[in-house]
């Protein structure tokens, strides 16, 4: 058997890390030009579809690593061995941390592609502030967006509780004044409606099963009316 043919297919299994089990979905496949494609799920860490690297098989050794998205994101590898009846053993590494993992395949390849980012709107670009409150402790927010011609828009986004926290932003995209802002490293989603009246960014700010209100407001100095 073919080394594609042993590694191509969905895989679905578990990492064994303390006291627990991380569940984890892999899809690898076989592009058009003959290079090896993935995707992972890891819903434990808020990884959803995020593309595979570096991905190489050797008979029925594997390995890869999580993608690095732009400014930040988990780094992490797996390797692994095929067993010839739909299993696929081996070690995930992340940190200096070493945990073994269980897949077996259970169908075909559902590589996912990455989504891009959007433009926004004239009247949500520009620098906006809010505050909200987890676990009893007041939280201020800061999110500046600005469109990058064909990639789309990008953020800068902080968080400032007890020290500064600067997010990576992986996504942004805005459709019918929906915006939403997405840091997969850190797990939070914003998302909110833009009202061009009030001059506001209003929803609400999730960080894995936490969900808590957030409105935006543009800052002071942003001379932008919108």
């Amino acid at each position: 058997m073919r080394a594609d043919e042993t590694a191509v297919g969905r895989w679905e299994g578990a990492i064994e890390i303390p006291s627990n089990q991380l569940p984890v979905v892999v899809d690898l496949a076989v592009d058009k030009s003959g290079a090896w494609a993935g995707s992972i799920i890891v819903p434990g860490l808020s990884i959803k579809g995020v593309p595979l690297k570096d991905v190489v098989v050797k008979g029925s050794e594997i390995s890869f690593g999580l993608k690095r998205s732009t400014g930040g994101g988990l780094e992490a590898s797996f390797k692994g061995r095929f067993d010839g009846n739909g299993s696929l053993t081996g070690d995930f590494v992340q940190g200096g941390n070493t945990a073994p993992f269980q897949l077996n395949r259970i169908g075909v390849a559902q590589v996912e592609t990455a989504p891009r980012s959007s433009a926004v709107s004239s009247g949500v670009e520009g620098e906006w502030q809010g505050e909200y409150e987890m676990f009893g402790y007041p939280r201020k927010v800061s999110l500046k967006l600005k469109n990058n011609g064909d990639l789309g828009a990008g953020a800068e986004f902080v968080i400032i509780g007890k020290r500064v926290n600067n997010l990576p932003v992986d996504l942004v995209t805005e459709q019918n004044n929906l915006v939403s802002v997405y840091s997969h490293e850190s797990g939070i989603t914003i998302e909110g409606r833009y009202r061009k009246e009030t001059n506001e960014i209003r929803g609400s700010l999730t960080q894995g099963p936490i969900e808590v209100p957030l409105i935006l407001k543009r800052k002071m100095s942003d001379k932008q009316s919108g």
